[in-house]
């Protein structure tokens, strides 16, 4: 999403961007604090950003009909994870809400995305809730699939999965949130547009994935609702934020705020 802002093939005499890299958990922690001007944050956050930030329309995340898994070391029904200790990669996830919506009853185990599955192994959780390139690594290290939460919303609701999102924070002046809205849009276009290049900036970030993997996974969350969240992401979101709340997993309701 971000190669061509970083490599300056996209530019602006309004904007200058430097980039910090952290994992979705530490951010959504640092949006709650206003840290930054121009972040990603789980669409799970937003509750507890909206009085900072508003969701930019490019830049979602969004699995359609697939999302994150909670696996296991051996095989297991979904109906067995009721009351099992489960590692999770923070609790603002969105990955983390939706599993708590399918299942209120679990022990959650909170756990660096990255060793989610090391967690699992060595037997600190009974199950893990995984998100990243974990999606498509887990069976060749061994793991079986629990349950799909991109496929459980899909089949429940019939709407997507809305995972992430960028936001943009509210004291920006119009013409600065415009010109951010723009290079965002244009950024995640240009990366659609040349793939390859895109890809292999992207690698270097990468922990350890093939090309070929590498593709299929972004070819997953970034398309055409990252380029604009259109009308169908954002009614996925509210309605996913609605049952949170509804089930007293989110303090207040919140209407979802979306900048062009």
């Amino acid at each position: 999403m971000f190669y061509a802002l970083a490599t300056r093939k996209i530019r602006s005499h309004l904007v200058q961007f430097r980039h910090m890299l952290d994992d979705i958990q530490t951010l959504n922690r640092k949006a709650r604090e206003g840290e930054y001007e121009l972040t990603a944050i789980s669409y799970h956050a937003y509750p507890y950003v909206a009085d900072k930030y508003r969701l930019m329309a490019a830049g979602s995340s969004v699995g359609d009909g697939y999302g994150p898994l909670v696996v296991a070391s051996h095989p297991m029904a979904v109906e067995e994870l009721k009351g099992k200790r489960i590692a999770i990669p923070g609790r603002l996830t969105t990955a983390y809400l939706t599993l708590r919506l399918m299942q209120p009853d679990f022990e959650p185990v909170d756990t660096p995305f990255d060793k989610i599955l090391e967690a699992v192994l060595e037997r600190k959780a009974d199950a893990g809730l995984i998100i990243h390139e974990a999606q498509l690594t887990y069976a060749k290290a061994g793991f079986h699939n629990v349950v799909d939460l991109g496929r459980w919303f899909k089949d429940t609701y019939d709407l997507p999965l809305p995972l992430g999102a960028n936001a943009l924070r509210r004291d920006l002046s119009p013409e600065m949130s415009s010109e951010c809205c723009r290079l965002m849009r244009e950024s995640i276009q240009y990366a659609l547009d040349h793939r390859e290049e895109a890809l292999n900036y992207a690698l270097q970030f990468a922990r350890d994935m093939e090309t070929p993997l590498a593709e299929k996974f972004v070819g997953m969350y970034v398309n055409h609702y990252t380029v604009d969240c259109g009308e169908i992401v954002p009614k996925a979101a509210q309605k996913l934020l609605d049952m949170g709340h509804e089930a007293g997993l989110i303090p207040h309701r919140v209407q979802l705020e979306y900048i062009r």
